[in-house]
C-alpha cells in the first residue's frame, strides 16, 4: 500500500470485540488471564494493544520489521545506546540535539562510552573519526539545530567495508518523518523518533519510536524496553496514532511553508545566513533532493545585530509562539542557544546565539511570513 494508506491503516485494524474503526485505548495495567502463561497480554509494561498498534504502523511506514514505543524520544534513544558496552566508541554528528549530547557525555561516559562528534557530510572525515573499538554511528539529517544533511547511503557504504566490527548505522529522523525520508531503505540499521514532534503532530503527547530490522537487536531491545520500563501509557499511543493518520498532508503543508519563508528570509536585508536544505544555497542541497522527498518544516537562520536582535525578534512574533519543541501544527519560534541548545553551551558543539530557529506550521504562509515581517521591522 502508499504511505498515505499505511498511515491510516497500518497496525490498526477495526476492534474485534466492536468494531470500532479508532484503536481503542487499553486503559489497563493487567490483563485477565483463561490459563496461566497462554494470556496474549498480561501486564501493561510489558505489552498494551494501543501500543502494539502504534509500534506497527511505524515499522510499516518506516519499511522495517520491528517497532518499539517509549515514554519520550530520550527514552528511545536511551534504550539504543544500552546496546553498549564499557570500551565501546559512538561517533555521532557534531550538531545534535542537545538532550543527545547531554546523554552521550554526562550519562554513558560515566559508564565507559565514550563518544566524539565529526562533521557528517564529510565522508573523509567520518571514515578518519572512526576507531577500532567504534561500535555505533549516529546521524541526525537534517540535524538540530543546523539543518545539516547527511548522506545516509554513502556513510551506510563506508561503514560496509570499513576494517573489524561493522558499527550500527543509527538515523535520527525526528526532523524528516518517515513521509519524507526513508533510512533503512538507505542503509541504516536503527530509526529513532521523538514522536512528541511531526509523527504526534498536535503539540500534546510526549512520544518516542525506534524502529529496524534485526531479529536479534530488536529481542534485545524489546528486553530492555520491558526491564527497564519506560514506556507510554496506551492515551500517549493513541494521540500518536492519530497524529499519524494526516501524517502526509501536514507534511506536505510544512514543507511547502517553510520552503517559501526561507526563500523570503533568505532576501531580507537583516539576515545574514538561512539555513534551510530546500534552497539551492544550502551546501548539502543536492543530498537533500536525492534521499528527501521534500524539505521539512524547520528552517533556523542567523539574523544581523547580533544575539539581542535575535532574542527581540523571538519574543516579538505573534503567530509564532515561543516555545521549545517542534513538529506541531502550530508555527514555533526559539533562539537554541539560549532555550533548547543549552546543554551544549561551553562545548564544541556550542550553538551561535544569533541564531533563531523556526518550526514552520500549516497556517496560511502569508500570515507567517507578516508576522515575521513586523517582528523585525
Amino acid at each position: 500500500m502508499y504511505f498515505e494508506t499505511l498511515a491510516i491503516h497500518a497496525g490498526q485494524p477495526p476492534d474485534p470485540a466492536y468494531g470500532a474503526v479508532m484503536t481503542p485505548i487499553y486503559q489497563t495495567s493487567t490483563y485477565a488471564q483463561k490459563k496461566m502463561g497462554e494470556a496474549i497480554y498480561d501486564y501493561a509494561r510489558t505489552a498494551n494493544p494501543t501500543r502494539t498498534a502504534l509500534q506497527e504502523c511505524i515499522a510499516a511506514l518506516e519499511g522495517g520489521r520491528h517497532g518499539l514505543a517509549f515514554a519520550s524520544g530520550m527514552a528511545a534513544i536511551d534504550c539504543v545506546l544500552r546496546l553498549l558496552r564499557p570500551g565501546d566508541h559512538v561517533l555521532a554528528s557534531n550538531d545534535v540535539y542537545g538532550g543527545t549530547y547531554r546523554i552521550f557525555k554526562r550519562v554513558y561516559e560515566v559508564y565507559g562510552v565514550s563518544s566524539s562528534f565529526v562533521e557528517m557530510s564529510d565522508l573523509d572525515a567520518v571514515r578518519a573519526a572512526l576507531r577500532p573499538n567504534t561500535r555505533m554511528v549516529w546521524i541526525e539529517t537534517p540535524t538540530n539545530p543546523l539543518l545539516k544533511v547527511a548522506d545516509i547511503a554513502a556513510i551506510a557504504d563506508l561503514l560496509a567495508v570499513a576494517d573489524g566490527i561493522r558499527p550500527l548505522l543509527v538515523v535520527d529522523n525526528t526532523f524528516a518523518s518517515p513521509y519524507l525520508q526513508r533510512p533503512l531503505a538507505l542503509g541504516a540499521d536503527i530509526v529513532v523518533h521523538s514522536a512528541t514532534k511531526y509523527l504526534g503532530g498536535h503539540s500534546d503527547v510526549v512520544n518516542g519510536l525506534i524502529v529496524l530490522n534485526d531479529d536479534e537487536a530488536h529481542a534485545r531491545l524489546k528486553f530492555l524496553q520491558n526491564a527497564v520500563g519506560a514506556v507510554p501509557g496506551p492515551l500517549d499511543c493513541f494521540l500518536v496514532l492519530r497524529g499519524i493518520k494526516t501524517l502526509p498532508v501536514r507534511m506536505e503543508r510544512h514543507s511547502a511553508n517553510a520552503l517559501k519563508i526561507a526563500a523570503w528570509l533568505e532576501s531580507h536585508p537583516r539576515v545574514e545566513r538561512v539555513l534551510y536544505p530546500g534552497l539551492p544555497s544550502h551546501p548539502q542541497h543536492e543530498i537533500a533532493r536525492r534521499q528527501m522527498c521534500a524539505f521539512g518544516g524547520m528552517i533556523s537562520f542567523i539574523v544581523k545585530g547580533g544575539p539581542e536582535e535575535a532574542r527581540r525578534i523571538a519574543e516579538r512574533t505573534g503567530v509564532f509562539a515561543l516555545a521549545e519543541s517542534l513538529g506541531g501544527v502550530e508555527s514555533l519560534i526559539e533562539v537554541p542557544a539560549a532555550m533548547t541548545h543549552m546543554s551544549v553551551a561551553n562545548s564544541p558543539l556550542q550553538v551561535s546565539p544569533s541564531l533563531i530557529r523556526l518550526s514552520v506550521g500549516i497556517e496560511h504562509v502569508d500570515d507567517l511570513i507578516a508576522d515575521l515581517a513586523q517582528a523585525m521591522a
